[in-house]
């Protein structure tokens, strides 16, 4: 599995009117968690952020909504953020336009937010224009690092070293609270929360 922790810069330029990265004004970083809710992943990711009064956005499934509606409910309640992350998880590159904004507006019923992350990072420039007429406001979030956590070939430790090594006010970070990801997860977390604290790093939710 091929794949790069940091995004480079050529393929920010490229898709520009995405969101990689946000300011680095005031000392903070931004924790994202794809593909929830989840019902062992989720509430672990809860209870660590607040042990460190630290928010996060979490990108959620439409049908994970559906299925786990009090653990979506109690993201909302927690301050964190949501995103649409597409109904069913579906592949831009692999899906006609038509059927996945469909998808996305399915996933909009259950998700009521401007921000959205293609799954996979996979999206086409029509998509993307097509989701800004459709949905008022939005903002289509990228990333700035991935801890790796979704790679059943890393160990935890890895996934910590892919993000603290490269962490810069501004990042915005991927790790997933899903059933995959949940062995480097659950080890890479806390660790993580615990070096952004010592780096003196506020931790928001994107808005």
């Amino acid at each position: 599995m091929f794949y790069l922790t940091k995004t480079p810069g050529i393929l920010k330029a490229l898709y520009k009117s995405c969101v990689w990265n946000m300011s680095p004004a005031g000392n903070k970083v931004y924790l994202t968690f794809d593909d929830g809710p989840h019902p062992q992943a989720t509430p672990f990711v809860l209870e660590q952020l607040a042990k460190y009064n630290a928010k996060g956005t979490f990108f959620c499934i439409g049908k994970n909504v559906i299925e786990y509606p009090a653990i979506y409910q109690q993201i909302l309640e927690a301050g964190h953020a949501t995103g649409n992350h597409t109904h069913n998880h579906l592949n831009g590159w692999k899906t006609n336009t038509g059927t996945y904004i469909e998808n996305v507006l399915e996933a909009a019923k259950y998700i009521p937010s401007p921000l959205f992350r293609p799954p996979y990072g996979r999206i086409t420039p029509f998509q993307i224009r097509q989701i800004k007429n459709k949905i008022p406001g939005a903002k289509i979030i990228m990333w700035d690092l991935l801890s790796g956590d979704f790679d059943t070939t890393l160990n935890g430790e890895a996934c910590v070293q892919n993000v603290v090594f490269k962490l810069a006010p501004g990042s915005i970070v991927v790790f997933h609270d899903s059933a995959k990801a949940w062995d480097r997860l659950e080890y890479a977390l806390p660790r993580v929360l615990e070096y952004c604290k010592k780096q003196k790093y506020e931790l928001a939710a994107i808005v």
